[in-house]
């Protein structure tokens, strides 16, 4: 069975004309976007962030080294005695994260449940709890799956995606 799975190749979402999918190539496996949670509140060095999530350092390992070549994070000297090295977000990094946020407010409405949400986020601009909102960039009014038609773009080869 094993030899049969090796033969499997994984498909290339970031070949896809689909965002949706491109993004997926790049933080979709179950860690990565665990990693990006750690490193956006601070556990940016290695055995923290092993420590944190529970994951063998081969995976955690295989996760950083693709998300630095994405672009995701960068690697950044800590220590020379001994070489040591954390991990930070990049303006891409950043910008995912917004992502998880709007992830958040999903998770916190429908998984959790009657303790509540695990974590709170205080909002800079007026220092209250707050959650994320999508709203438009054009009109600020609230946007949602139902508010729009989805239309092809200029780097659309036709098809849904």
């Amino acid at each position: 069975m094993s030899a049969r799975l090796d033969r499997m190749q994984r498909t290339r979402f970031g070949d896809m004309v689909c965002s949706i999918a491109r993004t997926l190539d790049v933080i979709g496996e179950p860690w990565s976007p665990l990693i990006l949670r750690d490193v956006y509140v601070g556990i940016g060095r290695f055995d923290d962030l092993q420590r944190d999530l529970g994951i063998s350092s081969k995976v955690l390992s295989e996760r950083l080294k693709w998300l630095v070549d994405n672009g995701v994070l960068e690697r950044r000297e800590y220590s020379r005695r001994p070489l040591r090295h954390e991990y930070v977000l990049t303006e891409k990094g950043q910008e995912l994260c917004d992502l998880l946020l709007v992830m958040v407010r999903w998770g916190d409405r429908w998984t959790a449940g009657e303790p509540g949400p695990p974590v709170l986020y205080r909002h800079h601009a007026c220092g209250r709890i707050a959650h994320v909102e999508l709203s438009c960039s054009v009109c600020g009014q609230p946007m949602r799956a139902t508010d729009v038609d989805v239309l092809p773009g200029p780097g659309a080869e036709g098809g849904a995606g």
